[in-house]
């Protein structure tokens, strides 16, 4: 059964995201994510590391959610079969 999981992206990195980090940052996403469920990328972070979580997650997602107070959900890609 698939799963919706949350990844915070603020919990990934120790306050202040650091470039030279971010395969660390992308290995803790892929963990929580893990395959085949519904991901919702939501907490502050830079816009370099939304994007690096993104493009590692497509293919393993099912579908990704970028969740914002102020957007709310914004759907990035669903590759639901239904």
């Amino acid at each position: 059964m698939r799963e919706q999981v949350v990844v915070n992206v603020e919990e990934l990195h120790n306050g202040q995201a650091k470039l030279n980090e971010i395969s660390d940052y992308v290995k803790k996403a892929l963990k929580i994510a893990g395959d085949g469920n519904e991901v919702i990328l939501t907490g502050q972070g830079p816009i370099w590391l939304y994007l690096k979580i993104a493009h590692e997650l497509h293919g393993k997602a099912l579908k990704l959610i970028y969740r914002s107070p102020v957007t709310g959900d914004v759907l990035i890609f669903d590759h639901s079969p239904y």
